[in-house]
């Protein structure tokens, strides 16, 4: 009998020359397995030549290591590290447009200090706010003030690092 070893949400860093289609073909490799990338951030590193690519997707612990051993197969990636678990710290940023009425201002006011938030921008009857913390944390954010009137939102998707300082 086969036993179905449970999904759940992976967090792959890779890091890669910081070259034109290197971005395409990492992609192209969870894209032939048939997984989706959930979130995806892609930035430079301390050296510009390199660049950080922290994504997430739904698979479960083999397939994370069947992937990692197909990017290491890709010229241009130098290294792929599993950042799953409690020994990693995840976070992204949120930035989320609400509506504001007078009657509610007081309970968007202590809202906002309560999810640690930041007002981006104040106009008549619509803030900007920015949240960071894990991804669950600015889902709850997002889920709060929902009922309020949120207008837009866009989210950087997970970046994660060890919790521990690197060897070397």
């Amino acid at each position: 009998m086969l036993r179905k070893v449970r999904e759940q949400e992976q967090t792959i860093s890779i890091l890669v020359n910081n070259q034109p289609g290197v971005l395409s073909r990492v992609a192209g490799v969870f894209g032939r397995h048939g997984y989706n990338i959930q979130s995806l951030c892609v930035a430079e590193t301390t050296n510009p030549e390199i660049s950080r690519i922290t994504l997430t997707s739904e698979s479960d612990p083999d397939f994370t290591e069947k992937i990692k051993k197909q990017l290491d197969k890709l010229v241009d990636v130098q290294e792929v590290i599993d950042l799953t678990g409690p020994t990693y710290m995840q976070r992204e940023l949120m930035l989320i447009g609400v509506t504001i009425q007078q009657e509610n201002i007081s309970e968007i006011m202590r809202a906002i200090q309560m999810f640690n938030c930041r007002i981006v921008t104040m106009s008549p009857g619509y803030y900007i706010l920015e949240a960071t913390g894990h991804p669950d944390e600015t889902a709850a954010v997002l889920r709060y003030f929902q009922p309020f009137g949120v207008k837009e939102i866009n989210r950087t998707g997970a970046i994660a690092v060890n919790r521990k300082k690197p060897q070397g």
